[in-house]
């Protein structure tokens, strides 16, 4: 499989690393583009052994799958400039934040495969939870393809388009809210005297843990909360304070606008 990078950003860094890393493809048959103002991004990338080049005509031309990974701002035009050389042999795949399949498909040829994806930011430690949705005209295997794409960093499920703007705020967002809890979690031991680095770590290492059980158990997280909860204990007491500062309130909220912004972005 020849694969194709239009940007180099992290998430261009993370799907070469989880491609390689997985022998999905070599280093020779993967190339990757970005403006020359952003050498730095290309400097970075070149120490993986893939091709570089300034050109994202060439990346078409070279390649059978074509990841767009540039910011949603210039997508259209980045499909535009390359549409002339797309083929019927290409599967474009998109990483943007916001554009449709039907945006992608309105600026590339007729019939063009096109399949729209959401990683996220633990695709850099190939923990990412990515969804996709399919275009229009995806053949019986490109399905296969962008499952192996995404499981090279992590997890990955097929999700409706309707969708992407929701799994956008919870998937896509999720890890700022989590990195989030995870610093205060350590600002609340530091103020109580443990030392910054081993808090962090102990608070990380809680999180990490934490989500495994709810994904190997299969039990309801309010089962397991109630499983550390014991009568009149200590984590009672902090589930009550968390309850009266509206923790969960927020981070549905944090959900819901963070949906609705997406959905705006798409419109614009």
């Amino acid at each position: 499989m020849r694969i194709g990078l239009i940007g180099a950003g992290k998430v261009a860094q993370a799907l070469i690393t989880g491609v390689i890393d997985s022998g999905l493809s070599p280093a020779k048959h993967i190339i990757v583009s970005c403006p020359k103002p952003d050498y730095a991004h290309l400097d970075n990338i070149k120490k993986l052994g893939v091709v570089t080049t300034h050109e994202n005509g060439r990346v078409v031309k070279e390649s059978n799958v074509v990841i767009v990974c540039t910011k949603p701002n210039v997508v259209r035009k980045v499909l535009t400039e390359v549409s002339s050389k797309v083929t019927r042999q290409n599967l474009i795949v998109s990483v943007a934040l916001g554009v449709t399949i039907k945006t992608m498909e309105k600026a590339l040829p007729e019939n063009t495969r096109v399949i729209r994806v959401m990683p996220n930011i633990p695709a850099l430690v190939r923990m990412s939870a990515s969804v996709y949705s399919l275009g229009n005209n995806v053949l019986d295997g490109d399905t296969d393809i962008v499952q192996k794409l995404l499981c090279s960093i992590g997890y990955c499920e097929e999700i409706h388009e309707s969708l992407m703007d929701i799994a956008t705020a919870l998937s896509g967002s999720g890890p700022a809210y989590v990195f989030t809890v995870i610093q205060s979690l350590a600002d609340g031991a530091v103020k109580m005297g443990m030392p910054r680095a081993q808090a962090l770590r102990l608070a990380a290492q809680a999180v990490m843990g934490s989500a495994k059980l709810v994904l190997e158990s299969g039990e309801h997280p309010d089962s397991l909360k109630d499983d550390v909860c014991s009568p009149g204990g200590c984590t009672i007491y902090a589930m009550h304070s968390l309850e009266r500062g509206g923790f969960r309130s927020s981070l549905i909220e944090a959900v819901e606008i963070a949906t609705n912004r997406a959905k705006a972005i798409g419109e614009s």
